[in-house]
């Protein structure tokens, strides 16, 4: 059977050249970042990221009146327990909640998407890298000629950002939407990942795990809920790194290395239960690639000094470390309500993938091409279980409120129950265990 995936414009079989990984069991079908850089807009991870384009933009059409939608539900806006009037008696209404099965199937989610949306451009989603690759090459040589400490710190903001921005770009090759053409896709992505010391094939295979297994507590890969145990035997100097901002926006390089607590592996070595024995040629491709570019930096650092190579392109590095931690963790966690975690025979791929959340980042959306949001035309098919993200302004500082008060309340979930939600530790939040 074909593994589903949800874009930013769509449901669309995942292509059959990434076979399923070994780890964890995988229950049934998640909704997987798939995106079409034909329009610059986004539904992420069902989140219906990983990335979407203009002509499905909730921001540029209303596709909501101009598309046939099977069902209709109501919006959790402002929805909390409340009173209605049957026969003239108040009657209490109960208070929405989002672990409830849905009444909608995939196929409803699909039949609302245009058909345009569909559509793979590969000149298009080419003409994106290039324009990237410009602005970054533009930038470095600005920066460089002026060589002003006034300019350095706008620098590294601007070009951290757009090393996210090519990130993303190759995170669309990894899902097959930049092309439908395996080798285009596969070479751009090395360019693009190796070139910000990512390893294109090992994260990509990891990747996938996570969407095949979105809302899961055991099998999910990235930002998964720790479970109680695990949680309460962890050192002192761990809880801080995970839960005390700013580490937690500096955990990639050690995630690719280490992976998360309670699990084992590493994206570099092609021997990690992270993959199965067909994956391990890609796997050291891309390693060979890492190490390249780790290696020209190397070079780069002697001809240019160890001091020019931080400013050009090692404090860039970091900033584009927190967008990707920040993005992937608040796309997953630090909303308002409670968000269910599933177990067993009650996680299934479209539930996992309602628990997602979108967000608003102002001038930065088209920067790093959308990521961040679904298209406006899923929206009545969703109704309660799409979750409104907040306005953001030009650049979205609000996030990182929602940031540290996720990582105060949001520390474990309980090791038994086939549905959980985040639970807070008193020695951290400095409050008693509650129910996130």
């Amino acid at each position: 059977m074909a593994t589903w995936v949800l874009s930013e414009c769509g449901l669309k079989p995942l292509s059959p050249v990434f076979p399923r990984p070994r780890t964890g069991a995988i229950s049934g079908h998640k909704p997987s970042k798939f995106r079409f850089l034909n329009t610059n807009k986004g539904l992420a991870d069902l989140k219906i990221q990983t990335r979407g384009f203009a002509c499905c933009s909730f921001r540029e059409r209303n596709w909501e009146l101009k598309v046939s939608v099977p069902l209709r539900v109501g919006t959790t806006e402002g929805e909390e327990k409340g009173g209605e009037r049957i026969n003239g008696v108040e009657q209490e209404v109960p208070q929405f909640d989002p672990a409830t099965p849905p009444p909608f199937k995939l196929a409803d989610i699909r039949e609302a998407i245009p058909k345009h949306c569909w559509v793979k451009d590969p000149w298009k989603s080419m003409s994106y890298v290039v324009r990237d690759v410009i602005v970054v090459l533009g930038l470095a040589a600005t920066a460089a000629y002026l060589n002003n400490w006034l300019v350095w710190p706008l620098y590294w903001a601007a070009q951290g950002t757009m090393f996210w921005a090519l990130f993303v770009l190759g995170h669309d090759c990894g899902h097959g939407s930049f092309s439908n053409n395996p080798k285009l896709n596969s070479v751009v992505g090395h360019l693009l990942h190796s070139s910000i010391l990512v390893p294109y094939h090992g994260w990509r295979i990891s990747h996938r795990t996570h969407h095949q297994n979105h809302g899961h507590v055991e099998n999910d890969e990235s930002w998964h809920p720790l479970p109680e145990k695990i949680f309460k035997s962890l050192d002192k100097l761990t809880l801080i790194l995970r839960f005390s901002a700013p580490f937690p926006l500096l955990a990639y390089p050690i995630y690719l290395w280490n992976r998360s607590p309670g699990k084992t592996g590493s994206h570099f070595n092609p021997n990690s239960d992270l993959f199965v024995p067909n994956e391990r040629k890609d796997v050291i491709t891309s390693t060979i690639c890492w190490t390249a570019m780790a290696a020209l930096l190397v070079v780069l650092g002697f001809v240019m000094g160890p001091v020019q190579l931080l400013k050009l392109y090692g404090i860039p590095y970091w900033m584009f470390v927190m967008w990707l931690d920040l993005v992937t963790y608040l796309h997953h966690h630090g909303h308002e309500d409670k968000l269910p975690w599933y177990r067993g025979q009650e996680w299934t791929y479209l539930r996992g993938g309602l628990t997602t959340i979108d967000r608003d980042y102002g001038w930065i959306n088209n920067v790093h091409h959308d990521i961040g949001t679904h298209t406006e035309a899923v929206k009545p098919v969703l109704g309660k279980y799409y979750r409104e993200p907040k306005k953001s302004s030009p650049l979205p500082f609000h996030l990182i409120t929602d940031l540290i008060k996720s990582l105060k309340k949001d520390h474990f979930v309980s090791d038994t129950g086939d549905v959980v939600y985040y639970q807070t530790d008193s020695k951290l939040s400095g409050s008693s265990t509650t129910s996130n």
